[in-house]
């Protein structure tokens, strides 16, 4: 049995590389952190011609019906570039939440809007996790209270999903009377995250009171396995990096690239790397043909891309010598992001405890 890309999901591949390689070059990259808005116009409306923000989205509701490995492909491309846009939580974790959870009537308001990049979601399932002292949301009635920490893709999001519990999930729009969104700093310019405060808000509650356990479920799994594609595509290219300026840089008349130790820091790297893209695939294509299989797959996956690229941001910055940690290389907008997504829905450790406790090696 071979176990890889299909053709079209390799041209698919391709596609997207064209694209945002094209679209974000070092100068481009450096001048949309800079404005801290995690979002561009022009790159969003490109992604949606291409029919990326309705990937995971049925053709019923205006999107391409394609799987979640496809997904997975666009999501690599993207974090090869710290592609500056929302994919994650309009893309990939809000479509999951209704298709899962929402009934028929907000499947067919919010789906199409998402499909053709109208509308942008922020996630907020941060307290699931793990969660500050007087943080998270309640619903008291249809009433929603609290603060929602870290919400994914929360900067440019016109739209909220926000858990309130482990049982109820809402749909809060941006400009709804007492919503207060506050953008937080990371150290990762090219998404931006919020704080959502939430006083006295109506709720339109995603397939009614207590109903929205499986849809936040598989929300924070499909969010997970996101990431960690992103992640493995950020350390691929921080790799391809400190290899082209081993070649380049010259120590002694000679290459570095042509001494054994630094050959051996490269070598590491890839070592590191290439077992979590088959992970990664596999656990994107048992989302949708082996159900059963998805969670632990997803929690070794992430947990496991997340040490590898901690290793690989490292001795790549290594292998740059001083000029790793200058702007001028912009290494540092793949070191960011890799970081900021190893703490996103749950760091490797609480992944590992997670799965084990899954396995039934450890008690909940």
């Amino acid at each position: 049995m071979e176990f890889g890309l299909s053709d079209d999901q390799k041209l698919l591949e391709n596609s997207f590389r064209r694209f945002t390689e094209d679209k974000l070059p070092l100068e481009r990259i450096r001048e949309l952190a800079n404005k801290k808005t995690g979002y561009d116009a022009d790159i969003w409306n490109g992604l949606v011609e291409l029919a990326a923000t309705g990937v995971i989205i049925p053709e019923q509701y205006g999107g391409a019906g394609f799987k979640m490995l496809d997904a997975i492909v666009i999501l690599e491309s993207l974090g090869r570039t710290v592609t500056p846009v929302p994919f994650t939580g309009t893309a990939i974790m809000a479509p999951v939440a209704l298709l899962t959870g929402g009934t028929e009537a907000q499947k067919e308001e919010w789906l199409p809007q998402i499909a053709a990049g109208e509308v942008k979601f922020g996630v907020g399932v941060t307290e699931l996790i793990s969660t500050r002292d007087s943080k998270g949301v309640t619903l008291s009635g249809d009433v929603l209270n609290g603060n929602a920490m870290f919400v994914i893709d929360g900067g440019p999001a016109d739209m909220y999903l926000i858990a309130a519990g482990p049982d109820n999930m809402a749909i809060v729009p941006r400009n709804a009377p007492g919503v207060t969104v506050t953008q937080l700093t990371t150290i990762d310019y090219s998404r931006m995250h919020t704080e959502v405060k939430l006083e006295n808000v109506k709720a339109d509650l995603l397939g009614g009171k207590g109903k929205a356990t499986e849809a936040i479920r598989k929300c924070i799994m499909a969010g997970r396995l996101a990431l960690a594609a992103d992640t493995w595509g950020a350390a691929e290219v921080m790799i391809y990096k400190a290899v082209d300026y081993a070649k380049e840089r010259k120590q002694f008349e000679r290459a570095i690239a042509s001494y054994q130790a630094v050959k051996h820091m490269c070598a590491e790297m890839i070592t590191e790397l290439d077992p979590f893209r088959s992970l990664i695939w596999y656990a994107g294509h048992a989302y949708d043909e082996a159900p059963q299989e998805t969670l632990i797959n997803v929690l070794l996956a992430k947990s496991g891309i997340d040490e590898a690229a901690k290793f690989i941001k490292r001795t790549a910055t290594e292998v740059h010598g001083g000029m790793g940690f200058t702007d001028l290389m912009g290494l540092h907008y793949w070191y960011k992001r890799v970081s900021v997504n190893r703490a996103l829905l749950g760091t490797p450790e609480m992944l590992r405890n997670e799965a084990a406790i899954a396995q039934g090696w450890l008690a909940a």
